[in-house]
């Protein structure tokens, strides 16, 4: 959490705080939260940099990073305000540059688009709560992603766990709501990118969990990585080792991948690539000690023929 500013946006930055550390704890993961020290604590540039540092740069293991709290562009740079110095995409971005494992950074302050550029890259998922460093305004969207992480509601696909894009989709779409409930001019514009190409894509591009609408003709799709992020993993999921959900996630991001090409395939190949993804990934689960004696299979990605 960053520094609050007045006090009506620090109890709403200590309410998004607590809701992530309670997603947390009911998922058995481990959390660091920094910024809610109030003892003598002043730099929280050199704590973030170091917790940073501090993590394990491989191995199949999500980490995310949340931002909560507010955020500036001055036309060049985009920074994220800590008590004492104010992070840089720049920064941020070079800190985050030894990491291999998959990465969420989530930054929910206002003028947070630049971070999206910056800290883009491959098996990352960046998501911002601005398409432009020029919304400058307070941002409500983290805290309709902090109340939709872990609500069921928001299970789209109906699968017993929330995905990070899932969450995306849900907070964007309550953040509207908000705005023209309230008669006011949407002043926040919330993108995802987890293809690696810097571009994004808004929560109105997608149909479902499928971005039907690129940034660009050639533009690789997003959401196919996001939608492998949870943060609290239904029953059946959990009994996967590590391995298998490795290997599972990778055969989904493929099924998809592949449905991209379909009409650039002739009928008969395009099935014929696709039966043996769907067999591979059902091999997953027969292979699945837990899953023996009538336990469900993974689930086939949305929409996939």
């Amino acid at each position: 959490m960053g520094a609050p500013g007045e006090a009506e946006f620090g109890t709403n930055f200590l309410r998004q705080a607590g809701l992530w550390e309670s997603a947390c704890r009911q998922a058995g993961c481990r959390q660091i939260t920094l910024g809610l020290n109030p003892e003598g604590q002043t730099n929280d540039f050199e704590t973030l940099k170091q917790t940073l540092a501090s993590e394990p740069k491989a191995g199949p293991d999500k980490l995310w990073l949340v931002l909560i709290g507010h955020g500036t562009f001055d036309g060049k740079e985009a920074r994220f305000n800590l008590r004492g110095p104010d992070v840089s995409a720049t920064e941020l971005a070079l800190w985050l540059q030894p990491f291999h494992r998959p990465l969420a950074v989530i930054n929910t302050t206002s003028s947070s688009a630049p971070f999206l550029n910056k800290l883009s890259a491959a098996n990352r998922v960046v998501i911002t709560a601005t398409r432009s460093g020029n919304e400058q305004n307070f941002t409500r969207f983290g805290q309709y992603l902090a109340e939709t992480i872990n609500d069921p509601q928001a299970d789209l696909d109906k699968d017993g766990q929330v995905s990070l894009l899932e969450a995306f989709l849900m907070a964007s779409r309550r953040t509207s709501e908000f705005y023209k409930t309230d008669g006011r001019i949407i002043t926040e514009h919330a993108l995802l990118d987890d293809s690696g190409d810097g571009l994004g894509t808004p929560a109105d591009w997608f149909r479902g969990l499928r971005a039907v609408k690129r940034p660009k003709e050639d533009a690789p799709v997003d959401g196919l990585l996001a939608r492998q992020f949870h943060l609290l993993r239904s029953p059946e999921d959990q009994k996967l080792s590590p391995d298998q959900r490795t290997h599972r996630d990778e055969l989904e991001r493929a099924i998809l991948q592949h449905r991209e090409k379909k009409d650039r395939m002739s009928e008969e190949d395009y099935y014929r690539e696709l039966e043996k993804l769907l067999l591979d990934l059902a091999r997953i689960s027969e292979s699945s000690p837990p899953n023996q004696g009538g336990s469900p299979p993974p689930a086939l990605p949305t929409g996939t023929p």
